[in-house]
């Protein structure tokens, strides 16, 4: 499965506990990545600096369902499940 243009999904849902270029404590979940533009797409995306968390992302219909919104369910649903409490 390729990424959906303009989804952005894995750039909101989940959390990103890596420094990312402007956010040096991560990504908090549910909060759109400083780097997503309003497109929806990776500013960050084929660049040095994007973290290796992001590049190791790969979409995956189990991940990814059949839509964008379906995309945020299922990533937030994840990072419910897998959260350290």
């Amino acid at each position: 499965m390729k990424c959906r243009e303009g989804c952005g999904a894995c750039c909101m849902a989940p959390s990103i506990s890596s420094p990312i270029p402007g956010m040096p404590n991560g990504k908090p979940a549910g909060e759109r990545c400083l780097h997503l533009s309003v497109e929806n797409l990776c500013a960050l995306f084929g660049r040095p600096e994007r973290p290796a968390v992001c590049g190791a992302f790969g979409a995956d219909i189990e991940v990814c369902g059949e839509s964008r919104e379906e995309a945020i369910r299922i990533l937030g649903w994840w990072e419910q499940m897998t959260a350290v409490a």
